[in-house]
């Protein structure tokens, strides 16, 4: 399958062998990502036996089936589930990105905006909340929640507002802090969040949670965690917003919601879900692409290394590390010998203080490594958002190579200037390399690569 929408453009500038393959690779590690598959894979339905994973269902002494949720990568394994399960679905409540293309039989769908919350994700998460407290005793609940799920489905605690809710996530999202930190207060300001979805469906229906990770270490609660039980705290909350100084900036409804010492406005623990039937299935972990991109290089005879699949920091930074790392390949011939493919993976951030323009923490890194492999050899760099939208932007990341310094230059562009403005969209666009996926329908770690089919130590 050819993700790529924009690969005649990419190809237009360059070495055309080192790109194509490069982009080759991109393609190789999204396949390898597909929760459609995945599903399919892992949901099985004989006569009246359901199969899931390690789970088994005699359908006929359970009662409803419900599928609920929110997020990225939850359109193809509700898609999945229609198909295995069919009428057998009594409802369901499915939140989506807007752009989603597709539909669904027995399941009503939703579109909402992501990364930044939307009144029409409130809506449709009222709704997925009073599908939950509408199960009964001996249902089945299969909750597809994936990364997105948090923006898709706002549902503000009591006394805060929607708006307050919007500023407050804008805030986390440029402040440099990681995805656990962030969801640790975004969990601590919802109705819905942090297991709450879950402590809504009746106890003693059956719930079982299938989930795309696109979290380092793959916890669950920081992946579907409207689904299941809560590890973090109103304290881990309050952490967040005073490593990285937000108390000043933050609504004075969140500062005092944050500021509670009531118990009960705390989100469920593991305890309190001991006595409930719920199964957790992690159908595509967040290294998946990694994995799909080094099995893709393998198989073209490149010396191959994931480099480390717990990335975190800033991206731009992130991004002169690995160039790093390909000029001591070019120059020493470790830890890789070209011709070779590096890999990385995880959830690299930017920091923005002030106004900035159109960008994304992959096309930063992009741009950050092409900054120090000038004229290098042949050398390409990829970062790349693995659902398809880097930022708030349309491009999924970009491209960079040992050309890219000169022919920025030639165009009068200072990318050192771009990086700065955190204007990166802007420089990708005009050098025709900005990556161009629409929603692959995926959403695990970021891919970062490196491609070296040959070096110049002089250079």
């Amino acid at each position: 399958m050819n993700y790529i929408q924009n690969l005649d453009e990419l190809l237009a500038h360059g070495n055309v062998t080192l790109r194509r393959m490069a982009l080759d690779i991109v393609n190789h590690a999204l396949e390898k990502a597909d929760p459609y598959r995945a599903t399919r894979a892992i949901v099985h339905l004989r006569d009246d036996m359901l199969q899931v994973g390690k789970t088994r269902l005699e359908l006929k002494k359970q009662g409803r089936i419900f599928l609920l949720g929110a997020g990225k990568a939850t359109f193809p394994i509700a898609k999945a589930l229609e198909e295995i399960l069919g009428d057998r679905i009594a409802d369901g409540v499915i939140i989506c990105k807007y752009g989603q293309q597709g539909t669904l039989d027995r399941s009503r769908l939703y579109l909402a905006s992501h990364p930044i919350p939307d009144e029409a994700g409130f809506e449709a998460a009222q709704e997925a909340i009073a599908l939950a407290r509408a199960t009964g005793p001996g249902d089945i609940v299969i909750a597809c929640v994936t990364g997105g799920s948090s923006a898709l489905m706002p549902y503000p605690a009591e006394g805060i507002s929607l708006e307050d809710k919007k500023l407050v996530n804008r805030l986390l999202l440029t402040c440099g802090a990681n995805i656990i930190e962030i969801n640790a207060v975004r969990k601590h300001l919802s109705l819905v969040k942090g297991g709450l979805l879950a402590k809504a469906v009746h106890p003693q229906a059956h719930l079982i949670n299938l989930t795309v990770s696109d979290v380092i270490g793959d916890p669950l609660d920081y992946i579907t965690c409207p689904t299941v039980p809560d590890t973090s705290s109103f304290a881990d909350a309050r952490r967040t917003l005073s490593k990285y100084e937000l108390w000043d900036k933050v609504p004075a409804s969140v500062a005092g919601h944050l500021n509670t010492d009531d118990p009960a406005l705390e989100t469920p623990k593991p305890e309190d879900f001991a006595d409930r039937r719920l199964d957790n299935y992690v159908i595509v972990e967040g290294t998946a692409a990694c994995e799909g991109a080094a099995e893709k290089a393998r198989e073209m005879g490149l010396e191959t290394m994931i480099l480390s699949t717990m990335l975190e920091g800033e991206s731009r930074e992130v991004g002169g590390m690995f160039a790093a790392i390909g000029r001591e390949i070019i120059m020493n011939g470790r830890p890789l010998h070209p011709p070779c493919l590096l890999i990385g993976g995880g959830e690299t951030t930017v920091k923005i203080n002030g106004e900035a323009g159109q960008g994304g923490p992959n096309q930063e890194f992009s741009l950050g490594a092409a900054l120090w492999l000038d004229g290098a050899g042949e050398i390409a760099v990829i970062g790349l958002d693995s659902d398809g939208s880097d930022g708030p932007t349309e491009f999924a990341g970009g491209i960079g190579d040992n050309l890219t310094v000169g022919r920025a230059r030639e165009l009068g562009i200072d990318l050192f200037s771009v990086l700065n403005r955190h204007d990166a969209t802007s420089a990708l666009t005009k050098l025709g390399d900005a990556i161009l996926t629409g929603a692959t329908g995926t959403n695990v770690n970021d891919l970062k690569l490196m491609l070296i089919l040959q070096g110049r130590k002089n250079y």
